[in-house]
């Protein structure tokens, strides 16, 4: 059924440190809640969120209409191999696909450089004897026997997924259908089947197989997990639909993200990326880059003219992601629509180590939740970024996460003195500060990853920082990149989870069209979008949505012809309500002017994969802030006019830094060093920036001195 338009809206977004939660009420209030994760049961700690905030807020369970889920399940089950037993039916002759990949190597000079397992290992490759052609033309019927075969190692092998992903399914289906039914028969409902034309009918055989593979692979794992996750809410009586973040950006059923969980491998880092360029487009910050830095990870993306950046080009499960357009080839290829965000392993919980050649190294492993930073008292030994920024007075140990995490700063000082400064041969102080330093030139690489090495200024842009941690660190990221505005919202530290109330539910439909584009006559065109629309409109009527409750828009994947890369336009319209194949030559010539910093007009224009998008509009809740501790509107546990010692490297030494609410800011610019304390983030305003309120409640950071 539709979700409700009305009503209380949970957001909830799993981290690898904490689960955050955010309950907006119909009239705009925003309730905020934020505890470690539970990595061995993440719907636990969401049941106890949840929980919570109904006893803070006092309504009834029944009173939530709709909950937004972004998680990292999906890309962890890659990350650490704990995807179910997948096995593979392909095409004779084509089961080593996955282990040939394609000719790219992450680093370039590592001679000894080891790529990722396959997903499949090679006995569960197994081959059917079949052909079909590029036209969808049958060239060598399917022997049965050769499928009974593949059925009966498959099912001693005891798999719990099968891909099924056949040379040319994309132009003709039959015989991947008639493969699923032997399986399906002989395997029964309980193995999860995923065929290739069923999600991914496009060219290239590689992208193709690999993205089958990992739907396949992850299916069993979040059909579990939403399973789970819905009986620890109807447990506490929160009887809601549950709905999951796609790493496009979109929203899709929790039925659907089961079925296809492919889409939601990047579903965690999304949501703040829509909640920035959202933010932005409306308090006049439609060009941002946004640093989401969490327990484990900082993010970087960038928000044109209040636009996302998007590719369909994508890895999963080669640890840190820089760039998808930059490092290929050290994972699993998704090709799948996702956010283009850049990943660094810096993160609260990031541990710090000195290295045989005596350099300080920040991550990328991190003390996740459990044992957690050393300051944290589970168990952790290994100092943290956390311990560092702690050591340097940044942090107040008893006001994290409202005082409701208890924080040794005195251990987290003596972990970073005796591992770290004491091998250095450095004060404890200026060792902290090193560690933050190293810290922020790594994550400043995520920054550059998603402008200056892609053409464009990060001087033009805002930061927009977000996340448990980034509020710390952007001033700092900022003097790096001669960046003079940073901007931090409302509840920073759960802003991710406040994104995914502002994400519209959207479903999509792709096939391969490899033509000239101007050979394609817009009629011909049009009637391949319609096919394509007609499927889509049965499954949102699976969903509940009839033809009036969505709209479509329509993208095709471009390039030069023999270029090896497309880039996605939407598609324009001519007055006879047909494609303009024109318009749309054009489009990309300015897309591919903006990507690469040229156009060649008198090259050909080929489409390569044709796409319809259906998109449920949903209610925006405008934020309306309110005073209390969960805003982080009061003052924070500190008395008026308290200051508390900090130290800002060696050129400023130590600085008594006035410590305040985000409601003790103004208008007015104010000169730092200033500590801006919240419920679930500080913002470090260091000597040299100011800090101020604007009209929508952003604390803004700017470059220089009040006067």
């Amino acid at each position: 059924m539709p979700a409700p338009q009305s009503g209380w809206r949970l957001g909830v977004d799993i981290g690898g440190t904490f689960t955050d939660l955010v309950l907006a009420a119909p009239d705009g209030a925003l309730h905020t809640h934020k505890l470690l994760s539970t990595p061995d049961d993440y719907g636990e700690g969401i049941r106890d969120g949840v929980a919570a905030l109904l006893g803070e807020t006092g309504i009834e369970p029944g009173a939530i209409g709709r909950v937004v889920h972004g998680t990292t399940v999906a890309t962890n089950a890659v990350l650490e191999g704990k995807g179910a037993l997948t096995g593979l039916v392909t095409t004779r002759g084509f089961r080593d696909v996955l282990e040939m990949r394609r000719l790219r190597i992450p680093e370039m000079y590592t001679l000894n450089y080891r790529r990722s397992d396959p997903l499949v290992p090679r006995r569960l490759r197994l081959e059917a004897d079949e052909r079909t052609g590029p036209e969808g033309e049958v060239w060598r019927p399917l022997d049965p026997a050769s499928v009974e075969a593949a059925a009966e190692r498959l099912a001693a092998a005891g798999v719990g997924a099968v891909a099924v992903c056949l040379l040319h399914a994309y132009a003709n289906p039959d015989h991947e259908k008639q493969v699923a039914a032997i399986l399906r028969a002989r395997l029964g409902d309980d193995v999860f089947l995923t065929c290739s034309s069923d999600l991914l009918p496009v060219i290239r055989e590689y992208e193709r197989t690999s993205t089958t593979v990992i739907n396949a692979y992850l299916g069993p794992v979040i059909r579990g997990y939403l399973g789970r996750l819905q009986d620890h809410l109807r447990a506490i009586g929160v009887t809601a639909p549950i709905l999951v973040m796609k790493s496009d950006g979109g929203i899709m059923s929790a039925a659907a993200a089961a079925e296809k969980p492919a889409y939601i491998v990047e579903s965690g880092p999304a949501a703040g990326v829509i909640g920035a360029a959202h933010t932005g487009a409306r308090d006049g910050m439609a060009d941002c880059i946004t640093l989401d830095m969490g327990g484990t990870t900082a993010k970087a993306s960038i928000v044109e003219a209040g636009e996302v950046a998007r590719t369909g080009d994508y890895e999963v499960g080669a640890g840190i992601n820089l760039s998808s357009k930059l490092v290929m080839g050290g994972g699993h290829a998704l090709k799948l629509p996702v956010i283009d965000i850049s990943e660094i392993g810096a993160g609260g919980g990031s541990l710090v180590r000195v290295d045989p050649g005596g350099l300080v190294r920040v991550g990328p492993e991190s003390a996740g939740a459990v044992p957690g930073p050393v300051a944290y008292g589970q168990g952790g030994t290994e100092p943290t970024f956390c311990d560092a920024v702690l050591t340097l007075g940044w942090l107040n140990p008893d006001y994290l996460v409202g005082g409701g995490l208890a924080i040794d700063a005195g251990a987290a000082a003596r972990a970073v003195g005796a591992q770290i400064a004491a091998v250095l041969g450095r004060d404890v102080p200026d060792a902290a500060h090193g560690i933050l330093e190293v810290a922020c030139g790594t994550m400043m690489r995520a920054v550059k990853a998603v402008s200056t090495y892609r053409g464009r200024d990060p001087r033009d842009f805002a930061l927009f920082a977000f996340g448990g941690n980034g509020p710390v660190v952007a001033a700092a990221i900022a003097d790096l990149l001669e960046m003079t505005r940073v901007v931090v919202p409302p509840n920073p530290g759960v802003f991710s989870a406040y994104g995914l109330l502002l994400s519209d539910i959207e479903q999509e439909a792709a096939r391969s069209h490899l033509a000239l584009l101007s050979g394609t006559g817009p009629a011909a065109l049009d009637a391949l979008f319609r096919e394509l629309e007609s499927g889509l409109a049965a499954d949102m009527a699976a969903e509940g949505y009839g033809a009036g409750d969505y709209a479509l828009r329509r993208l095709a994947e471009l390039r030069y012809e023999g270029q090896a890369h497309e880039l996605a336009v939407p598609v324009a319209t001519g007055p006879d309500g047909l494609p303009d194949t024109a318009a749309m030559a054009a489009a990309f010539g300015d897309e591919h002017e903006r990507t690469y910093g040229h156009r060649a007009d008198a090259e050909a224009v080929e489409s390569v994969t044709l796409r319809a998008v259906a998109t449920v509009t949903v209610e925006k809740p405008a934020p309306r802030l309110q005073t209390g501790p969960q805003t982080g509107l009061q003052s924070g546990g500190n008395a008026p006019g308290a200051v508390r010692p900090a130290f800002f490297g060696a050129s400023a030494g130590r600085l008594d830094a006035p410590v305040l609410a985000r409601a003790g800011l103004t208008a007015e610019r104010r000169d730092g060093p200033l500590i801006v304390e919240e419920y679930d983030a500080t913002c470090v305003v260091p000597p040299g920036w100011t800090a101020r309120l604007d009209a929508a409640q952003n604390i803004v950071l700017e470059k220089g001195s009040a006067a």
